[in-house]
């Protein structure tokens, strides 16, 4: 029975195959039954179950490959086109800012051409065997001469040519000298090679640490290089002369190629790069000042300050770019000038040993101004913010120490580029005299910048708390008016005050132009913008917490706009060093007398006279 099971399965038990396990239709299934008709169908064609099967699975099979082989092609084509459009992309995107640094900066483009034309100059001379037909075997020296010495500025390429030479030289002759002691050596020619190249690297290498071996470094290098490839070659050929010779001269023709193409064909000097870099950090300081005084009486607010200020990184923020460009050109200037050394006298700097260090400390002393910059875009970008109403009692006086601090800069930085000495006329009394203006009105409005609240005698009317905006009330008014009028707060002495009896003009109403409504960025708010106070805290005098806090915040908000003002009084302040290193440069570069305008001199002195009568000097 179980062979005849086997061999006839019955209509229950109908199996077929397909790549996978065997699949069984259960009696009574739906399955079962459309297995059923399919049998009947085919028992009326005449045509086997096996057969139906395995050309249908032949079928299903040759469709599922079909269908994958046109979905691989598809995928595949898919994935050649998305990787050409994007080569394509990054194509153009690189010729693009090809294109748009050279257009930038030409110079660029004309480095590169010199490059090529040194280069090719170097290659026709060695198939022409010149200059002598022996040397052809070692002219790669040449053309590696001129891939290393070839520099974008002429000092930087006389730089290193003299490195390179001496370098050369100086291992040559080492070199040959110690090839001669090692022939004496007999069959321990090899380890007394070998000592001498670990003694020579050991030696070399602390040399050039230091300091003020830096500049050669680069000789070291070469120093190095040439006395191991001269003495391990000359010991298994023996032609140690003929090395170092050969290598000498073509390290001389590439380095003497590719001075000759720097110098005379669209030269690139170090020197005036470092002078237009000390003007470029003059009008980027005075930019990034205008720009904090300004956003300051403003109300600039940053919605959220960029992270790249806050990590101290390159952003396109106008005010943060100018001072930070200032301040990071300190190595660009250093660079610039040990390669301005090397360089003979051209242009307008027309003396040998010409004082590019002073320059380097103008910039140094601009840079001392830089870091206050620095530090009012600090109060810009701060969480602590003053009133409006209160910049607005200092504007003209804050406005008129930015203008002046930002004239004066621009003004040097011009006469630095046009090589002109400061005229007869004092260039920072106009500075000066803003700066005093604003201390005198510091002094005179100080009520507003700390809690006057502690500093009177005896109990204050309560009704004072109650108009706040009285405090800042600078309108015009009548003496009598004054006079009968309530004293306003700030009138009450302190106890220094009340025991030294020093007159104070504090008492006297104060004067304030009205606001200037100018569209701004947005405007900031007092700190904090929400107070959340413990219920718990005990305050004195009977005070609520609320007002207490209230109070602190007001105070600490208040000092912001005296933290702004001191820091603008200090930025004046080291103006004279700027001045005085302008000058020491002046002279030891021989800047021509600057062009005086007689009828506008005695005017601008005529008008210094009277402001020093006004103020009794």
């Amino acid at each position: 029975r179980l062979k005849k099971s086997l061999q006839q399965p019955s209509k229950s038990q109908f199996y077929f195959f397909r790549e996978g396990p065997v699949m069984a239709a259960m009696l009574g299934s739906f399955c079962h039954g459309m297995l059923e008709k399919r049998e009947k169908l085919l028992s009326n064609n005449g045509l086997s179950d096996s057969r139906f099967t395995d050309i249908e699975s032949n079928d299903l099979l040759k469709g599922e490959s079909n269908g994958r082989s046109r979905l691989c092609c598809c995928f595949s084509c898919g994935n050649i086109r998305g990787k050409i459009s994007g080569l394509y992309q990054d194509s153009k995107e690189v010729a693009r800012k090809a294109w748009e640094m050279g257009v930038s900066d030409p110079r660029k483009i004309v480095f590169s051409a010199k490059i090529g034309l040194a280069l090719t100059i170097v290659a026709v001379l060695i198939f022409f065997q010149e200059p002598n037909p022996d040397l052809s075997r070692y002219s790669v020296w040449a053309i590696l001469t001129v891939v290393v010495v070839f520099e974008f500025t002429i000092g930087a390429t006389l730089s290193k040519g003299f490195n390179r030479a001496l370098g050369t030289l100086s291992a040559g002759g080492l070199a040959l000298a110690m090839a001669e002691l090692s022939t004496l050596t007999g069959d321990w020619e090899e380890l007394f090679c070998t000592i001498n190249v670990f003694c020579i690297g050991f030696l070399a290498t602390f040399m050039k640490l230091y300091p003020a071996m830096k500049a050669y470094e680069y000789g070291f290098r070469v120093f190095l290089l040439t006395y191991c490839y001269v003495l391990i070659s000359g010991c298994r050929t023996g032609e140690f002369v003929e090395m170092a010779t050969s290598r000498f001269l073509l390290i001389a023709l590439g380095a003497g190629v590719s001075l000759g193409v720097n110098m005379f064909i669209y030269p690139i000097w170090a020197g005036e790069d470092l002078h237009n870099l000390v003007v470029k950090n003059f009008m980027n300081v005075a930019t990034s000042l205008e720009g904090c005084v300004n956003g300051y009486l403003r109300c600039v607010e940053y919605e959220r300050v960029p992270s790249k200020i806050l990590t101290y990184q390159a952003s396109e923020d106008p005010v943060y770019k100018g001072y930070r460009s200032a301040v990071e050109s300190t190595s660009q200037e250093e660079s610039l000038m040990s390669f301005a050394i090397w360089e003979p006298p051209h242009g307008p700097y027309k003396s040998f040993n010409y004082p590019w260090q002073s320059y380097v400390k103008l910039s140094g002393a601009l840079k001392h101004c830089a870091f206050t910059v620095m530090a009012l875009h600090g109060c810009i970008l701060s969480e602590i913010q003053a009133p409006e109403e209160r910049r607005q009692v200092f504007r003209q006086e804050l406005q008129r120490v930015g203008v002046e601090g930002a004239r004066l800069l621009r003004e040097l930085g011009d006469k630095v580029k046009k090589m002109e000495k400061l005229g007869p006329v004092d260039i920072l009394f106009e500075v000066h005299l803003a700066a005093e203006e604003l201390q005198h009105k510091i002094d005179k409005k100080s009520y507003l910048l700390v809690n006057s609240e502690y500093w009177e005698i005896g109990n204050r009317s309560k009704e004072s708390h109650s108009e706040p905006q009285e405090l800042l009330s600078l309108e015009d008014s009548d003496p009598q008016e004054t006079l009968e009028a309530p004293l306003p707060v700030y009138a009450f002495k302190s106890l220094s005050e009340a025991v030294l009896e020093i007159p104070k003009s504090w008492g006297e109403k104060n004067h304030r132009e009205p606001l200037n409504r100018r569209p701004t960025l947005s405007k900031q708010v007092s700190w904090p913008a929400r107070l959340v106070l413990p219920p718990h805290v005990e305050t004195t005098n009977g005070a609520s917490p609320l007002v207490e806090a209230t109070k602190t915040y007001e105070s600490a908000s208040a000092l912001s706009l005296a933290t702004f003002a001191s820091l603008l009084i200090e930025f004046v302040a080291r103006l004279q060093n700027v001045v005085d290193a302008f000058e020491d440069l002046s002279k030891k570069a021989n800047f021509k007398e600057p062009e005086i305008d007689t009828a506008a001199t005695e005017e601008r002195a005529g008008l210094g006279r009277k402001i020093r009568r006004c103020f009794g000097l």
